[in-house]
C-alpha cells in the first residue's frame, strides 16, 4: 500500500479534528478554514517526462524490464518531495516543481550499480527513495532532470546470526516488516521513531534516525555494524567486526550521508531478544526545569528506562504528550509537566529498574501518575503526523523541528528557539503556540523537539520560512546542533555548512567528488552544489 500522496500514512487512519479542537484553534490562534478547495490526484497536471527513449531503455535494461521503470503521472507525483508541512502544502496546491522524470525500482545491489551507470551515461541525477518520509527537503534535489530510485523491491532479511545477534537487512524494508521478520526469530531491532509505520531501514541509516526507545536501545547509528554502499565509482563495504581500530570508521562517513555519497544497499544491525515485558507510565513535575533535572539524573547515574520523555507545560496542557488525547488538556491538579517512562526486558529486570527509577524521580520532585498516561502515549505514539494533516485541513499551520545540546546548554537552547519562533510568527500576524518535549537523553545532553501551531496566513510556506530560519539561527547561537535526527536535506544545509566549518565541508566535498564525480547523487542535499 502507498502512503497518502498529499498527507501522511494510511488513508484509513486519517480523521478530522473534533469540533471542540477546531473551535479552540479559532479562538486561541485565529485559525480559519482555507477557501481554496482541495485538489484530487487526478487534478494535478504534469509536463511529459523529459527523459529520452535511450535513457529509458538503459534504465529498463538495468532493472530487468520496462515494468520496473515508471513514468506515469501518479508514480511521479507520489515521489515528489517528502512529508514536511511545506511539502504537503505545496503538493496540495498542485506545485510539482520537484517531480522526478521517472521512478526506477531495482531488486538488488547490482541493479543499483547498473542504474547509476545508466544515469551517468545520460546525465540524470538520482534520488534514493525509501519510505518518502523526509521532513527536511531530503528528496528535493537541485536538478530538474532526475529519477527517483525507489528501493521497495529490496525489502528482505538477508541473514540472521543468532549467536552474534546480528541481522542483514535490505534498505527498502519498512520498519514494521523488519520487526515482524525479526520477531519470527525471537528478536527485535528496537527502533521505533514516529515515522515507524512508513520509514525504511536504508532511510534510518542515511539520516541517522533516533527512535522513541533510544534511551534503552540506542540510536539507529549505534545499531549499525556494517553497510554496503553502491556509488557511481563502485562499491564500498564496511563492518567486518563489531569494533575496529583499523583506521577511521567508514560506517560513520556513510551514516547520515542522505544519499549524497551513494545508495545504501544493505545494513548489518545489532538485534536483541524480544522483551518479555513492556511497561509504560506517567510522572508529573512542577516545571520543565524540574523534570529535566530528573531526566538528567537517570541518564547520567541510572537506572535508565527504555523510554524517557518529558513534555513542557504547554505541550502537557494541550495534551500533545498523548496525541490521541489532543485537546483533552490536563485534569484538575495535573498542572506542570508530564514525563513518560517505559521499561522493556525481562520481567525481573523491568521491575528492578522501574523501582530504582521511581526512587530517583520521586527524589527529584516527581509524582507518579500511574500507567494510564504511559499506555495512552504508547497507543498514540505514531499518531502525531495524522494530527498534523487534520490541522492543515482546517487552516492551521503545524510543523516540528528538533535539535540537541549538552545538558548545561539545554535551558538556554529551549528559551532561544521558543523566543525565535514566537517573535517571528507574532510579527507576521499569526502568534503561535510553541510546544516542546525532551525526546532523547544521553549522559551528556538531550534532544529538544518543538511543535509549532499557528494560523496559516496568506502564503503559508512563505509565512513559515522566516520563522524556520530564525529558529535555525537560534539553534546555532545557543550551541545546539542543527539536527538531532531529522537530518540535513536542503532545509538545514546552509546551517550545517556553518556547523561543520569550511575545512570540514571541503573534506566532505572531496569525498563526494571521488565517489560521485559527476555530482549525480541527490545534488544540493547535505552539501551545496559546486
Amino acid at each position: 500500500m502507498d502512503m497518502l500522496w498529499n498527507g501522511w500514512g494510511d488513508p484509513a487512519k486519517a480523521a478530522p479534528l473534533p469540533d471542540s479542537v477546531t473551535g479552540l484553534l479559532r479562538d486561541l490562534l485565529g485559525v480559519t478554514p482555507r477557501s481554496t478547495p482541495a485538489l484530487g490526484l487526478e487534478d494535478i497536471r504534469l509536463p511529459a517526462p523529459t527523459v529520452g527513449p535511450a535513457a529509458l531503455k538503459a534504465l529498463a535494461a538495468a532493472v530487468g524490464g520496462e515494468e520496473h521503470v515508471r513514468t506515469d503521472a501518479e508514480s511521479r507525483i507520489r515521489h515528489t518531495r517528502g512529508k514536511s508541512t511545506p511539502d504537503l502544502l505545496r503538493i496540495r496546491e498542485g506545485d510539482v516543481a520537484d517531480v522526478p522524470q521517472a521512478v526506477v525500482l531495482p531488486a538488488g545491489h547490482d541493479e543499483v550499480l547498473a542504474i547509476l551507470r545508466a544515469c551517468a551515461a545520460h546525465g540524470l541525477a538520482v534520488v534514493p527513495f525509501g519510505g518518502g518520509t523526509s521532513v527536511v527537503g531530503g528528496l528535493a534535489p537541485q536538478r530538474s532532470a532526475f529519477v527517483a530510485l525507489d528501493l521497495r523491491r529490496m525489502n528482505g532479511l538477508l541473514d540472521l546470526d543468532p549467536v552474534s545477534r546480528t541481522a542483514v537487512l535490505q534498505p527498502g524494508l519498512r520498519a514494521p516488516e523488519a520487526e515482524a521478520l525479526l520477531a519470527g526469530h525471537g528478536f527485535t531491532l528496537g527502533h521505533f521513531p514516529q515515522s515507524f509505520e512508513w520509514a525504511t531501514i536504508g532511510g534510518f541509516a542515511a539520516a541517522r534516525s533516533s527512535g522513541q526507545a533510544s534511551a534503552g536501545y540506542g540510536r539507529f547509528d549505534e545499531m549499525v555494524l556494517g553497510l554496503t554502499l553502491a556509488t557511481p565509482e563502485g562499491t564500498i563495504e564496511t563492518g567486518r567486526a563489531p569494533r575496529s581500530a583499523a583506521g577511521p570508521d567508514l560506517r560513520q562517513l556513510i551514516l547520515g550521508s542522505e544519499g549524497a555519497f551513494g545508495v545504501i544497499t544493505s545494513v548489518t544491525v545489532r538485534i536483541r531478544p524480544l522483551p518479555e515485558t513492556r511497561l509504560y507510565e506517567g510522572w508529573r513535575f512542577g516545571s520543565f526545569e524540574e523534570g529535566a533535572t530528573a531526566l538528567r539524573r537517570l541518564a547520567q547515574d541510572g537506572p535508565r528506562p527504555t523510554v524517557l520523555r518529558l513534555s513542557d507545560e504547554t505541550e502537557t496542557l494541550i495534551g500533545l504528550a498523548q496525541p490521541d488525547a489532543i485537546g483533552a488538556g490536563s485534569a484538575p491538579g495535573d498542572a506542570g509537566c508530564l514525563a513518560i517512562t517505559g521499561y522493556e526486558g525481562t520481567a525481573e529486570d523491568t521491575a528492578h529498574r522501574r523501582e530504582r527509577a521511581a526512587a530517583v524521580l520521586t527524589d527529584c520532585g516527581g509524582t507518579p501518575a500511574g500507567a494510564e498516561p504511559g499506555e495512552r502515549w504508547a497507543h498514540g505514539r505514531y499518531s502525531a503526523p495524522y494530527l498534523r494533516d487534520a490541522l492543515l485541513d482546517v487552516g492551521a499551520f503545524a510543523e516540528t523541528l528538533e535539535t540537541a545540546a549538552f545538558w548545561s546548554r539545554v535551558p538556554g537552547l529551549y528559551t532561544a528557539v521558543r523566543t525565535a519562533l514566537t517573535d517571528t510568527l507574532t510579527r507576521a500576524g499569526t502568534p503561535p503556540l510553541v510546544m516542546c518535549h525532551i525526546s532523547h537523553v544521553y549522559e551528556n545532553g538531550a534532544s529538544l523537539y518543538f511543535t509549532v501551531v499557528s494560523a496559516q496566513g496568506e502564503d503559508p510556506v512563505a509565512h513559515w520560512t522566516p520563522a524556520k530560519h530564525a529558529a535555525n539561527e537560534a539553534v546555532l547561537a545557543a550551541g545546539g546542533t542543527i539536527s538531532h535526527h531529522h537530518g540535513v536535506g536542503t532545509d538545514h544545509r546552509d546551517w550545517y555548512v556553518r556547523e561543520a566549518g569550511p575545512l570540514g565541508v571541503s573534506a566532505l566535498r572531496a569525498v563526494k567528488r571521488r565517489l560521485d564525480p559527476e555530482g549525480l547523487l541527490n545534488p544540493g542535499v547535505l552539501l551545496p552544489t559546486d
